[in-house]
């Protein structure tokens, strides 16, 4: 079984440690046309390049999923120029993001077969004249429900999937319509274990996680160290403890883990965080974590140990969990401890 990353096509035995949800470079539409924010792409590369190399180099880390939704600035030439720099898999996606902060006008316009066809091109003949091909399908929705348009760029991706054997990552907007999504995709035919359900761990409630898992499709914890100024709820903690409670509960085999971190972003993000919270941001700043590609490991996994999670639990959750999802493998029987 072969994955594609964005310099070519690698045995799946090849992914090694993975991390399925990270970004190079992002930019929020319009974010081009602020004459204030500054591009510049040699510098883009240089710091993306150094981050993977401090990854592969001290964390193992030998795959990066960037799951970049098309109109946020998913720049594959970017990908594919780090990759070979510094030495890190690199595994792209075809799809858009959520209504609310995304999906083009021209696109919403099109049919489910139209946004299809544009999915299993990118999949197999390449993204645009790159020459790079997708090796992922992104589907993104939002909270607190699936709206109709994306319901329909959903079944365009359940019509790739099909067509083309590359599986599913999804973003949920706070950790909301995983079953939903799940509801949608069996409609669709796609098998449960062929999707990995995104950003779960922005769900505090133990329930909803449960959902997800029972529903047999992969979870993920994939925004690990992300602090959000209108969530004070959640925090590393709460997304320990339940992924620990996941991990006792028998669950280690769907359990998918990531940062949701960026190298590098075009202009300022889509809201304006109080005071406070920038204030906080900067002093994680100067402490070199926050944004910091390394933090899960160097901050996270040692909460984790603390829980009863054992280095052979984290090594099948970043090694086996990746390889078996790519592979399209069939879930092991649920071992609980």
């Amino acid at each position: 079984m072969m994955v594609q990353t964005v310099t070519g096509r690698i045995p799946v035995e090849s992914l090694g440690r993975t991390l399925m949800h990270e970004h190079l470079f992002i930019a929020f539409p319009g974010s081009w046309f602020d004459p204030l924010a500054n591009y510049d792409r040699a510098e883009i590369i240089e710091e993306a390049v150094r981050r993977l190399i401090r990854l592969r180099t001290e964390h193992d880390v030998r795959t990066f999923v960037d799951p970049c939704p098309i109109e946020l600035g998913r720049d594959v030439t970017i990908m594919k120029e780090v990759s070979e720099k510094s030495g890190m898999q690199i595994v792209c996606t075809t799809g858009f993001y959520y209504e609310g902060l995304g999906l083009p006008v021209y696109w919403r316009a099109r049919t489910v077969d139209e946004i299809a066809e544009l999915y299993i091109r990118e999949i197999t003949y390449g993204i645009g004249d790159t020459g790079v091909k997708a090796g992922a399908i992104k589907v993104s929705t939002s909270a607190p429900v699936i709206t109709d348009q994306e319901k329909k760029f959903l079944a365009a991706a359940c019509i790739a999937e099909k067509a083309t054997g590359v599986p599913i990552i999804t973003h949920t907007t706070d950790g909301c319509a995983g079953p939903e999504q799940q509801e949608l995709f069996a409609a669709g035919g796609v098998a449960a274990h062929r999707f990995l359900i995104g950003h779960c761990c922005c769900n505090v409630d133990p329930a909803y996680h449960r959902r997800i898992v029972d529903g047999g499709s992969y979870i993920g914890f994939d925004q690990i160290g992300m602090d959000y100024f209108r969530r004070p709820d959640l925090c590393d903690n709460i997304r320990a403890d339940n992924l620990a409670k996941l991990v006792r509960d028998g669950f280690r085999a769907q359990v998918m883990m990531s940062m949701d971190r960026l190298c590098n972003r075009l202009g300022k993000f889509n809201s304006q965080p109080p005071a406070e919270y920038i204030a906080k941001m900067e002093r994680l700043k100067s402490q070199g974590l926050y944004q910091a590609h390394t933090y899960m490991f160097t901050e996270f996994i040692p909460m984790l140990h603390a829980r009863g999670v054992k280095q052979a639990d984290i090594a099948s959750i970043l090694e086996d969990n990746p390889r078996r999802f790519f592979a399209g493998e069939v879930l092991p029987e649920r071992a609980v401890k």
